[in-house]
C-alpha cells in the first residue's frame, strides 16, 4: 500500500500543523493510500531536524514525505533498500539548504519547498522595517525607554527622518518575497528597482537592472537595500564591504534572506561610521544571534529573531499548496515549487 508520511509537528504551536489541515490531507489521498503522522516534533526551521525512531520506522517504504525539510538519516532510510520507494519529499519551509546534502543531490527524489507561502507576511514586515527608520521610530523607542520627551532627532536641520515616497528600493532577490515587497512599496510611492539575470517579466512600476555590473548599479541608486535571495554558493557573501560602500550615504539595509548573504562585520563597521542610516535584520550568520554580537547594542539596528514570515494565515496557504501537489502527483503532472537541487533553490 502506498504511504505518505506526515512529519509537521513542531514544539512551537504556530508551526505545528493544525488538525483541520491533517484531515484535509488525509481526505485528499488517492484511493488505497495510507497516511502515517509522526507525532515527535520536527524542526520548523527548515533543516529537517534530527530524526526520531518513530520517523525512521514510518519512512521505510514510504513514497511521499511531508516535513520541514528532510533529515539526511531519513532520506537514507527511505532510499537504501530495494523495497524503498520514496519519490517525493516536500518541505513546509522555503529554505531547503539543510536538505541539500550529497545523498539528496545524488538521489532521484523530487524535492519541493514552500517558496512564496511566507511572502505576504514577510513583505509586510519589510514595509514596517522601512517605516521604522524612515519615520524615526527608532529614536522614539529609545526615548520612551528613557522616559524622555525628545523631539530633537526629528527637528534638527539634517534629520534622517524622511518620507518614503520617492525613495528608491533596491531589491536583490526578485522572487515571491521581492515581488510582494515591490507592490507594497510602489503603493506607498517608492521606486522599486530589482536585480534580475534577464530583462523580462517586470511587473508594472518595477525597473529591472540586468547585465554586467548590475549589482553595483543597483547599489549606487538604492536608498533602501532589500536582500531576499536564497543562500546558495553563488549568493553567499554577496554583499560585503565593497558593496555596502557603494550605497548612498544614509541608506538602509534590510536582510530577510539568509545571514550568509551579508557580511555582518562589514555591516557593523558601516553602521558605526555613520555611512548607513540603519539596518533591519531578521536573519543572521549564526542563529540565535550570540549575546556578544555588536548588532544587539548598535542604536541603528533593528533585530528580529527570524520571524518575519510568522502568520496564523500560513497553514491555509501551506495546506492549499500540499493539496494541489497531491492532486498533481496523483495525476502524473509536474509539481509546484520543485527545487533545483544543484542551484540550491
Amino acid at each position: 500500500m502506498p504511504r505518505l508520511v506526515l512529519h509537521l509537528r513542531d514544539t512551537r504551536p504556530i508551526w505545528a500543523i493544525p488538525h483541520w489541515a491533517v484531515a484535509e490531507i488525509r481526505d485528499a489521498l488517492p484511493s488505497g493510500w495510507e497516511m502515517l503522522e509522526v507525532e515527535v516534533p520536527a524542526d520548523g526551521r527548515g533543516d529537517g531536524g534530527g530524526p526520531s525512531a518513530e520517523a525512521l520506522r514510518a519512512i521505510r517504504g514510504a513514497e511521499v514525505y511531508l516535513g520541514y525539510g528532510i533529515p539526511r538519516e531519513l532520506l537514507i532510510a527511505a532510499t537504501t533498500a530495494p523495497e524503498d520507494k520514496l519519490r517525493w519529499a516536500h518541505s513546509a519551509a522555503a529554505g531547503v539548504g539543510g536538505s541539500l546534502y550529497p545523498e539528496m543531490l545524488r538521489s532521484a527524489v523530487t524535492l519541493t519547498n514552500s517558496a512564496g507561502i511566507h511572502a505576504a507576511p514577510i513583505a509586510e514586515t519589510v514595509v514596517a522595517m522601512i517605516l521604522h527608520f524612515a519615520r524615526g521610530l527608532d529614536f522614539a523607542v529609545r526615548a520612551q525607554a528613557e522616559r524622555k520627551w525628545l523631539k530633537e532627532p526629528f527637528e534638527h536641520a539634517d534629520t534622517p527622518v524622511r518620507e518614503i515616497s520617492g525613495l528608491t528600493l533596491g531589491i536583490v532577490g526578485f522572487g515571491g518575497i521581492g515581488r510582494e515587497v515591490a507592490s507594497r512599496a510602489a503603493a506607498l510611492g517608492m521606486r522599486p528597482l530589482a536585480l534580475r539575470r534577464s530583462g523580462t517579466d517586470a511587473p508594472p512600476g518595477v525597473e529591472l537592472v540586468t547585465g554586467e555590473g548590475a549589482l553595483e548599479r543597483l547599489l549606487e541608486r538604492s536608498d533602501v537595500l532589500l536582500l531576499s535571495v536564497p543562500e546558495t554558493p553563488e549568493t553567499r557573501g554577496l554583499v560585503g564591504r565593497a558593496e555596502l560602500a557603494r550605497l548612498p550615504e544614509g541608506a538602509l539595509v534590510i536582510n530577510v534572506a539568509r545571514g550568509g548573504v551579508l557580511d555582518e562585520d562589514a555591516l557593523v563597521d558601516c553602521l558605526r561610521s555613520g555611512h548607513l542610516r540603519g539596518a533591519a535584520l531578521d536573519v543572521f550568520r549564526e542563529e540565535p544571534l550570540p549575546p556578544q554580537s555588536p548588532l544587539w547594542s548598535l542604536p541603528n539596528v533593528l533585530v528580529t529573531p527570524h520571524v518575519s514570515g510568522t502568520s496564523r494565515g500560513f497553514w491555509r496557504r501551506e495546506a492549499d499548496l500540499i493539496l494541489a501537489n497531491l492532486r498533481r502527483y496523483r495525476d502524473g503532472e509536474p509539481l509546484i515549487n520543485v527545487v533545483d537541487k544543484q542551484a540550491g533553490y
